[in-house]
């Protein structure tokens, strides 16, 4: 019997998969965080509030999509990035960084701290590493490699990865095939994913039939969304290269003459064509994608579309979505 599946990676399907079934959550942090020895395994969860409101209200507060702790008190933010953008390692430090601090309440000793791992499932490439797992830690490099402990930071660019025999990596396959083979033109769902029991229970959370229109109306429009932002995202890089393509062109002309009557015309218009490109292409791309970043969000802002899903989307900063205002 063919069954209509929806997306893992969506917003709501994510959340509803890994922040309702603690079961499926501490198989997928187990099966995807770094961890060593048996003894570092979770073995049990309990959910907390995902909003990171912060203790002074004037500062800036933040939504991550999973947050839980185990019964040793390390805490767990799990987010799915659709797109990647240049502000994205900022958020995921500042994120992990507060539910760390806000362990503590005035006057408590330090010792009392627990670990934060922030793990970041991300639906694009940021990196060039042929490699789709990261592993970020705070290590002192010259020397004696000794870590910092407290905070810990994995990114995994899915479309990177590739279903191979990993061995002991059995579950993180499993479940890394389970976020990247399933989507809405999905009728039939691989049997090896569906012979494991717990990435089946996860399989069964995405039929189109437990959800109701309204929730599979939030999913369209979810995908809506990120699809416009892509072609907008594209639209501005292309936007960025012709434009610092132009004011590179025009830069090295005028450096070249310049040194061209200094050092030789030829020589001289060479190198600062090619200095003046470079840096006019640079400026010219940023500044391109910073107009359709907040172009897009104000078109959101104005299909009533929530802040914080916005700056998620167009990795626009706190000021420049203040402005929006």
């Amino acid at each position: 019997m063919c069954m209509k599946y929806l997306d893992p990676k969506a917003d709501m399907t994510f959340k509803k998969v890994f922040g309702e079934h603690e079961d499926l959550v501490i198989s997928f942090l187990n099966s995807l965080l770094p961890f060593e020895s048996e003894d570092e395994l979770i073995k049990s969860v309990e959910y907390l509030n995902p909003e990171l409101v912060p203790l002074n209200p004037l500062k800036k507060d933040s939504i991550v999509d999973v947050r839980c702790k185990d019964s040793r008190g390390r805490q767990f933010i799990v987010e799915m990035q659709m797109m990647w953008t240049s502000e994205y390692k900022q958020r995921v430090l500042f994120n992990a960084s507060k539910a760390y601090v806000s362990q503590l309440e005035c006057g408590q000793d330090y010792d009392l701290l627990h670990p934060v791992y922030s793990l970041n499932m991300v639906n694009d490439i940021y990196s060039d590493s042929e490699d789709y797992y990261h592993d970020y830690r705070i290590v002192e490099i010259a020397e004696t490699n000794e870590v910092i402990e407290g905070l810990r930071f994995i990114f995994i660019e899915l479309p990177k990865f590739t279903p191979k025999n990993y061995g002991d990596k059995k579950m993180q396959v499993l479940w890394l095939r389970y976020l990247t083979e399933i989507n809405s033109r999905t009728r039939v769902v691989s049997e090896e994913l569906t012979s494991n029991p717990v990435i089946n229970k996860a399989v069964a959370q995405l039929e189109v039939s437990a959800f109701s229109d309204a929730q599979l109306l939030g999913y369209d429009r979810f995908w809506d969304m990120v699809s416009t932002a892509k072609m907008q995202i594209s639209s501005s890089r292309k936007e960025g290269f012709r434009r610092g393509h132009k004011e590179g062109l025009e830069a090295g002309m005028k450096e070249g003459l310049e040194k061209g009557m200094e050092k030789g015309m030829e020589k001289g218009m060479e190198k600062g064509m090619k200095e003046g490109m470079e840096k006019g292409m640079k400026e010219g791309k940023k500044e391109g994608m910073r107009e359709e970043r907040i172009k897009n969000a104000r078109g959101m802002k104005a299909e009533g579309i929530a802040d914080e899903i916005i700056a998620r989307v167009t990795g626009l900063t706190p000021e420049e979505m203040a402005a929006l205002q």
